[in-house]
Order: C-alpha cells, then sequence, then structure tokens
C-alpha cells in the first residue's frame, strides 16, 4: 500500500523522480561492473551474527504485539520485554505537542554534512530505533519502508523491508523514492551510503550513543530532520526525565548484583557485550556491575568460558530473540560455563526484545525502571 506514491506526489516530485531514477540505472550499471561483487561479499561477510543485532528479530521471533503481555519467556525468573516495562503510560504511545512540519530544514549531520530537506512525504529510516523515533513523533503515516530491524511499534514491522540496515542496497530503497532519509552509524555498507547520497536523495545521519543522554539526542536530531524540532524536544525531555527517574546513584547500592550481558544467534553469534554496548551503561544505571569492566572487554568478544566463570555473573542479561535463537533458558546454560556461574544456576535471566534492549530510543527510560526492578528482584540483598 506505501509503494503507490500516485496520489501523494506532487508535479514536481515526480519530475525530480524521473531523472533520479535514470540516474540510478546507469549509477547501477556502473557499481555492478566495478564494485557489485565486492559490496555483495561484504555485505555477506560483516560481521556475521555480531552485525545482526536487532534486525534478526524479524526472522527469528514475532513482532511484539499492539497489547503487551505479561507472559514470561521461559520460567519466573527471566522476563520478557512483552510484559509492561513499567506501569506508567509508554512514552512511544502518547504524541508530543502537535505542531506543524517545518520545512524546507537545512541540518548539519554527525558526518559534518549539510543536508537540506524539502519534504517528508515519504520518509525511510535505514534502522529500527529510527523508526520508532519516527512514528514517536507522530510522523508513522509517513513512512512508506523501514528494515528488518524496525520491530516495534508493530506498525513499522508491517511495514514493506529494505534489507538489513548494515547490509542495504541503495537499488531496493531508491525503488521507494523516498523523500529522506534517516539513519545512525550503524547503516552501510559505505558504498550503498554513497550510492544514495549520489543520486540525490537526503540522507541524513544522526547521533547513536550508548548513555544516558544518547536517546534524547538521537530523537532531538531525528525530529530536526523532520522539520518538527517542538514535538522532538517535548519527546526527548519526556524520555531524559523518566531515565533520570529511575537512575540509581551507583554509591547507594549494597552489593549490587554482578550482570553480564550476551549477545547471541544460535551458535552463529555467543558474544559478552563490552562498555560500547547499550547495555553497559543499563546495567550501571540500573544498580548492578557490568562485569565485562572487570574482564576487560570493550567492543563484544565470543564467550569463554573461563572468563565467565571467573567474572562469576549473579544475573544473565540477554536480548530475546538471542534466547529464542538458543532454545530458551535451558540451551542459554548449556553455553560456555554459564550454567556454573552463580547466574546459571539460579537461573537468573532477563530477557529483553532486541530493538528495545538495543537500541536506546523512547522507551528507554521504561526499560531502565523495568531493569532495575528485575535486578532488585533477582538479586534482593542489592537495594539503593
Amino acid at each position: 500500500m506505501h509503494m503507490d506514491s500516485t496520489t501523494r506526489i506532487a508535479p514536481d516530485f515526480q519530475r525530480r523522480s524521473c531523472w533520479r531514477y535514470a540516474a540510478l540505472v546507469v549509477l547501477l550499471a556502473l557499481v555492478t561492473i566495478g564494485s557489485g561483487c565486492s559490496r555483495i561479499a561484504d555485505a555477506g561477510d560483516a560481521d556475521e551474527g555480531a552485525n545482526k543485532d536487532a534486525g534478526a528479530n524479524k526472522l527469528e521471533s514475532p513482532a511484539p504485539p499492539p497489547v503487551p503481555s505479561s507472559t514470561p519467556v521461559s520460567s519466573s525468573t527471566s522476563v520478557s520485554s512483552t510484559a509492561p516495562v513499567s506501569s506508567t503510560t509508554p512514552v512511544s504511545s502518547t504524541t508530543p505537542e502537535i505542531s506543524e512540519p517545518v520545512l524546507p530544514v537545512t541540518v548539519t549531520d554527525e558526518t559534518g554534512s549539510a543536508i537540506t530537506i524539502e519534504s517528508i512525504d515519504r520518509i525511510i529510516p535505514l534502522d529500527g530505533d529510527v523508526a520508532e523515533i519516527v512514528f514517536a513523533l507522530g510522523l508513522g503515516a509517513n513512512v512508506v519502508a523501514t528494515d528488518l530491524s524496525a520491530t516495534y511499534p508493530p506498525e513499522a514491522d508491517a511495514l514493506p523491508e529494505i534489507g538489513y540496515q548494515r547490509a542495504l542496497s541503495a537499488e531496493a530503497v531508491a525503488a521507494f523514492d523516498p523523500t529522506v532519509l534517516v539513519a545512525t552509524n550503524i547503516a552501510g555498507p559505505p558504498e550503498a551510503i554513497n550510492d544514495l547520497r549520489r543520486l540525490g536523495f537526503p540522507l541524513v545521519i544522526v547521533p547513536n550513543e550508548s548513555n544516558s543522554t544518547g536517546a534524547g539526542r538521537k530523537i532531538r536530531a531525528v525530529a530536526a530532520a523532520l522539520g518538527v524540532a517542538n514535538r522532538g524536544e517535548a519527546l526527548a525531555r519526556q524520555v531524559d526525565d523518566a531515565i533520570a527517574a529511575s537512575a540509581v546513584d551507583p554509591k547507594t547500592v549494597k552489593n549490587p548484583p554482578r550482570v553480564i550481558a550476551l549477545y547471541l544467534r544460535g551458535t552463529a553469534a555467543q558474544l559478552v557485550l563490552g562498555e560500547t554496548s547499550n547495555t553497559h551503561w543499563l546495567i550501571k544505571a540500573a544498580g548492578g556491575i557490568d562485569v565485562s569492566v572487570s574482564m576487560d572487554i570493550t567492543d563484544p568478544v565470543p564467550i569463554s568460558a573461563e572468563a565467565i566463570l571467573a567474572a562469576a555473573p549473579q544475573v544473565v542479561l540477554v536480548p530475546e530473540a538471542g534466547l529464542t535463537s538458543v532454545n530458551g533458558i535451558d540451551g542459554l546454560l548449556e553455553i560456555g560455563g554459564i550454567g556454573e556461574t552463580p547466574a546459571g544456576r539460579a537461573r537468573a535471566i532477563l530477557a529483553y526484545d532486541d530493538q528495545l534492549l538495543l537500541g536506546n530510543g523512547p522507551r528507554t527510560g521504561e526499560l531502565l525502571a523495568r531493569l532495575k526492578e528485575d535486578l532488585q528482584r533477582l538479586a534482593p540483598a542489592s537495594t539503593p
């Protein structure tokens, strides 16, 4: 339904579409001859399992239901992100103060490029957390396609797909004739991003920081690029305030639980997430200790049974689709030395939706509140 643009594109835009498609044919021919093979190889090899983070959800687990359920993933000691993230109204379900988009707008993105956006009639977010932000800003009706990692809200998941955020094809994206593309630095490969820019599509790279202020900054940048800065400021303040309200001062926590965050995709990828991952600051803000610090892990690394046993985590934090990919808690406890850790023996496993846990988007404040509650439940001696 979204691919039919005849009722949504003004005549002048249709004329622009013609030269874009003509340019696309020429460019793709050159790319196919000169670099197509290498690009295909790169996309196939890049990070194999690890680069499929939240994007694998559409292939490996069902999309979150429109109305959250309280059913746990596997046992009473695991937590599913399909459970209500908090008792308050979800941030993403509230529409920020309504203001008409102000266009055209020129923004300087994370690459230092000045990008002018003249229309938001046909938006394509190139990764899931950006798609969630666009919908939370009240512009979901303008989104014509999403990538595989966009699993929330359900309306974003239901849209036509352009591929996976780290292995995009310029041809697949351009086929939807977008008026603006919004991405983080995860989007790639670089050749596809460059091709889209050469074709004249406005493409904005927004901040993607893994810290307590990262969600707010990302929201403000997306909103600015779409000409709704006032809506973005209102939504970002809600998220910033929710995070601040739930964050714990580590100095006030007695006996904080030791937590290990894992990224799993069956046997293809079994990694410990480190200090650069979104899980790191969340664990700390929820009153826990991220054992990746004592393990001297910055970027994700393969699981080492010896290192995990030495770290002795009391809680395992894992994306929900990853837990499903290893056949639930029982399968997880068979990996490395996890089953022999205090967390494994107590079956203290926390599982949340991939996009929610890894994306740092509009629901992050609610996630933090739930994570804090769950850590206290699994490690009751650790109380702020």
